[in-house]
Formats: structure tokens, C-alpha cells, sequence
């Protein structure tokens, strides 16, 4: 494995990286914001083991495919960006029944998270290329374990930081809303603005350049 030195970077660098916000963070707010926070840690949950698809990936070499194909990466991209846009304008134009309080979070409505969640981290190909252009920086070609070992070990190290971010704004979206509880007409903004960040991080996914 790395040296002492570089694993201490490797761990200040990845604490930097998961605690910036991103894409993410926002969605599993996004989903706090509509759904309650229940729904909010499922979505993490998702998104932490749809990040294993990436790692995985990676230490397999198959997100190089991402480098050689542009044509792949761009179809993936998109795909993903449409995925967002749709959740979006789901949750925007979703009815609430009457001015009551937040209702209890039914346990279809987190499990729809957790898979929506999954679903778009998997369609994220900025995270295989994160994985594939950050972890060699701290592999050992010369050290005893094989180098897909260490992908993996790094891998999940970095899924656990960037998790670990995740709940932390989950909570902090739950916080927000807990005291507009008794609003329904609050109850209604949120949800709103929960779909507008996913529509805006599709249209971002969209447009943004590989």
C-alpha cells in the first residue's frame, strides 16, 4: 500500500473533494426537500452503493472505455442528465393534498429513492472518470497487493468520505424543513424547489463539456 505520507494526502485531499458541494449532495437534499428526511438517507444509502459500480469499474479498467469511446461517455452523460430532469419535473409538479402538515414519509416513497439514487450515480460517468483520474495518483504498481486490490480499498475509502457528506447535508436539509413542518403551503416550496435542483443538475449534466 502507499506510504505513510501519501496516504495522509490521499486522506485531505478526498475530505476536501467530498465536502465541496456537488451534484450529489444536492440530489440527496433535493430528495430530503421533497420526500423527508427518511427518504433523504435512503437516497445516500443509493448513491453510496451505485458509487460501488464506479470503483468496481475502475479497478477492472472498463471506465478507460469512457476515455477511448467519446460517443459512450456522451450517450451515458445525457442519459443520466435526461434521468435528473425527469425526477425533477416529477417532484415539481406533484400535488399536495390540501394546506396539512408534512405527511409521514410511506416506506414505497423511500425505497423509490433509494433505486432513483442508485440509478443516477451508475449514470454518472464524472464519477467513473473521478475514480479512474484520482486513485492512480496514490497506487503502488511496486507494493505487495495487486493493483486492483488497492483500486478497491481506495475506492471504497473515497465512497465512504463522499457519503459521509452526503448524510451530513441530508441532515441539514431535514433541520430546514422540520421547522416548516406545519406549513403547507411551505411544504409545497420545498417540494417544488427539491425538483428544481434536480432539473437544474440535469440541465447542468447536460450542457456542461466532458
Amino acid at each position: 500500500m502507499p506510504s505513510t505520507e501519501l496516504l495522509i494526502a490521499f486522506f485531505a485531499t478526498t475530505a476536501i473533494f467530498a465536502y465541496i458541494p456537488g451534484p450529489a449532495m444536492l440530489y440527496a437534499a433535493a430528495q430530503t426537500m421533497a420526500r423527508g428526511r427518511w427518504s433523504g438517507l435512503t437516497a445516500a444509502l443509493g448513491i453510496h452503493l451505485g458509487g460501488y459500480v464506479h470503483v468496481f469499474a475502475a479497478a477492472a479498467g472498463l471506465s478507460v472505455l469512457f476515455h477511448a469511446v467519446p460517443t459512450l461517455y456522451l450517450a451515458v452523460k445525457l442519459g443520466g442528465a435526461l434521468y435528473l430532469i425527469w425526477l425533477g419535473v416529477s417532484m415539481f409538479r406533484k400535488r399536495m393534498d390540501g394546506d396539512t402538515a408534512l405527511p409521514v414519509i410511506e416506506r414505497k416513497s423511500a425505497r423509490r429513492a433509494f433505486f432513483e439514487s442508485i440509478t443516477v450515480e451508475v449514470l454518472n460517468p464524472k464519477t467513473a472518470i473521478f475514480f479512474m483520474a484520482f486513485l492512480p495518483q496514490f497506487i503502488d504498481a511496486s507494493a505487495a497487493f495487486p493493483v486492483w486490490l488497492q483500486f478497491v480499498v481506495l475506492g471504497t475509502i473515497v465512497n465512504l468520505m463522499f457519503s459521509s457528506a452526503d448524510i451530513v447535508c441530508v441532515f441539514l436539509a431535514g433541520a430546514m424543513i422540520a421547522r416548516l413542518r406545519r406549513s403547507g403551503r411551505a411544504q409545497r416550496l420545498m417540494q417544488r424547489a427539491g425538483g428544481a435542483v434536480l432539473v437544474g443538475l440535469g440541465v447542468h449534466v447536460a450542457l456542461q463539456r466532458s
